[in-house]
């Protein structure tokens, strides 16, 4: 039987979280237990948690070891039969320790703390892999996982063949003079426009196909306001595809700050899936390519 979490139906339902800590604590050793764990004792049972720790297992052809997902692993098609224990920032305690894993990887930034705190604190290690929005951390990524699940070696293969495929992909737009001016709109909700700004998935793919970020001024994920957009410039609108409900081009472009921008005049916008585009995984490199492609065109290099 397949578990399906439903993090909504939980939220302030103290009988759901109640049930979480019960599992939990039934798991739980002295305090400290499992900190520091690098390699699991058990990697029979891996929950994988965030879309490309579940990639890189299965690049490295390691997939037998997975008993469960979250929401965000779509990739690859196969990897849709296991459980599915929630979405990754909304994780429940019971959600994750129901598919009685022997250890559990978590892409940094899941959440909410205090689920991760709890699963912290049982007997069952979790090791959570860091989250930069680079070619190192991609690197990074791959070997922290390997030497979880006991591939080192392997993993030290494919950290290198990802390695030249990503320097490859950055040198195929060195030598492009004029760079576009990019702007990454998460949400259009209500008309206010969510943008990425530094320190974001986004602001790293835009850089590593040769783009400027056209957002200055703040990290993360911020409302624009319309004078910002304006003052932004943008050459072009980034956008993800199959990541919520749809939002038409004539939706996007009807936006008047939008409109007023050379990315409204030219009606340019891209869109890629979202877990290709912002994965930072093994797809990443052809995700670069894609994306320079989109827009240099012929510019770049192959």
């Amino acid at each position: 039987m397949r578990f399906v979490s439903r993090p909504s139906a939980l939220r302030g339902s103290r009988v759901g979280y109640a049930i979480g800590l019960s599992m939990a604590f039934a798991a739980l050793q002295p305090a400290g237990a499992t900190e520091g764990v690098s390699v699991f004792a058990d990697p029979s049972k891996i929950a994988a948690i965030g879309g490309s720790i579940t990639e890189i297992v299965y690049a490295l052809g390691e997939e037998r070891h997975l008993v469960a997902r979250d929401s965000t692993s779509l990739y690859p098609k196969a990897a849709l039969d296991l459980p599915d224990v929630g979405y990754m920032r909304q994780l429940s305690p019971e959600g994750v320790l129901s598919v009685n894993p022997t250890g559990i990887l978590a892409l940094h930034g899941s959440g909410p703390k205090e689920a991760v705190d709890v699963l912290k604190k049982t007997s069952i290690p979790l090791i959570e892999v860091p989250e930069q929005y680079n070619r190192e951390g991609i690197l990074q990524k791959v070997r922290i996982v390997g030497k979880a699940i006991g591939v080192e070696a392997k993993a030290e293969v494919l950290a290198r063949a990802l390695d030249a495929k990503l320097t490859a992909a950055e040198k195929r737009t060195a030598s492009i003079k004029e760079r576009r001016r990019v702007l990454f709109i998460l949400s259009t909700q209500g008309g206010k426009i969510l943008a990425a700004g530094s320190e974001t998935a986004a602001d790293g793919m835009v850089k590593l196909a040769g783009g400027v970020n056209a957002v200055e001024g703040f990290s993360g994920y911020k409302q624009m306001s319309d004078e910002a957009i304006i003052t932004a410039r943008p050459d072009v609108i980034l956008m993800m595809s199959n990541a919520g409900p749809p939002v038409s081009d004539d939706e996007v472009f009807g936006n008047p700050s939008i409109a007023s921008t050379p990315a409204g005049t030219a009606r340019k916008l891209i869109r890629i899936d979202g877990a290709y585009l912002l994965g930072f995984g093994p797809r990443t490199a052809d995700a670069i390519h894609d994306l320079a492609v989109s827009l240099y065109g012929a510019q770049v290099t192959d």
